[in-house]
């Protein structure tokens, strides 16, 4: 019998970056205001590319060397689509010519990634699928206010993922959790469409730009998912010490060195991208695992024993405990 692991990684970011400097001079701020509460210094920005050709860049580089008609699904997580319908996902199973593949998207925001990792982890299991590909993938800059600094100064473009497969000899992934909580949902909100019915004489105007109640999120990722990621080692019998990674979701600096403080494990285990990529929301776990991996720390086909955890709109928050 053989198990689901992770057999391929990849990552895309746009060439065009915006460093903070920048950002001082479209809005009131500094490259030190940003960082002392941030740790982001740069983030890239799609001015020519949309979600689709992120993701289909990944896409390509995960195929690379293997028949696409061999692809069983493609699972793309993204709260920026290019369309409401047809899904990204359908975009690049096109791009890449995997037609054999059936697609979706997932949308649930920055905890995207993990929800569809998880989903497909469940579609091998089952013993009808042998291949998929999962990916995040994020123009956060086409949702943001770039006037407003409490949002604009966080996030970045980009994407991620991974080839998935039924190549393993044991049982990789060893736990998850998943939870959403809509009451919350007021906490970050982004709409792109205005309603307009033919029947009444005026039209709602609705905002069309990332609104995010900072303190509320600061206090959901404090309670919520510092107790979920504790209550899955506590589930598997797994100590804090046993953990040789975290992959989490690449909100700010800030966040990461609180989540290692509610959890009690290490700050030197929380991997870190963000000063480079700022928040790709979805896209941000899986351009840290690719970064990781080609610079040598994470290496697939191991024993290291890895948590990753998503959380965001929704209110939506993920963790899965793997081995690589």
């Amino acid at each position: 019998m053989s198990f689901p692991m992770i057999t391929k990684t990849a990552k895309y970011v746009p060439v065009d970056d915006v460093s903070n400097k920048e950002l001082s001079q479209i809005m009131e701020t500094t490259d030190e205001w940003i960082m002392s509460r941030t740790g982001i210094s740069n983030r890239h920005i799609a001015f020519n590319e949309t979600t689709s050709d992120l993701a289909s860049t990944v896409a390509q580089q995960l195929v690379s060397g293997i028949d696409c008609q061999t692809i069983d699904f493609i699972i793309v997580a993204t709260m920026t689509p290019d369309f409401a319908t047809p899904s990204t996902a359908c975009l690049v199973q096109n791009k890449i010519g995997a037609a054999n593949a059936f697609a979706f998207d997932i949308n649930a925001a920055c905890s995207g990634f993990v929800y569809a990792l998880n989903t497909a982890e469940k579609f091998l299991s089952s013993g009808r699928y042998q291949r998929g590909i999962v990916i995040g993938a994020e123009t956060m800059s086409n949702v943001i206010n770039w006037h407003d600094r409490s949002t604009a100064v966080l996030f970045g473009d980009g994407a991620g993922g991974v080839l998935i497969e039924n190549t393993s000899e044991e049982q990789r992934f060893l736990a998850e959790i998943i939870q959403s909580d809509g009451s919350r949902s007021y906490s970050l909100q982004a709409r792109q469409q205005k309603k307009h019915h033919p029947f009444k004489e005026s039209e709602e105007t609705v905002g069309e730009f990332l609104e995010m109640d900072g303190k509320k999120i600061f206090d959901f990722v404090l309670r919520d998912v510092s107790k979920q990621v504790s209550n899955i080692l506590e589930e598997t019998n797994v100590h804090t010490i046993d953990i040789d990674y975290v992959l989490a979701h690449q909100a700010n600096e800030r966040i990461l060195d609180m989540l290692s403080k509610k959890t009690n494990i290490s700050r030197e285990k929380f991997l870190s991208n963000v000063r480079e990529y700022g928040n790709t929301s979805a896209a941000s776990i899986p351009i840290l695992l690719s970064d990781m991996i080609d610079k040598g720390t994470l290496v697939l086909n191991s024993q290291q024993l890895v948590v990753m955890t998503g959380f965001g709109g929704g209110l939506t928050w993920s963790s899965l405990l793997i081995k690589l």
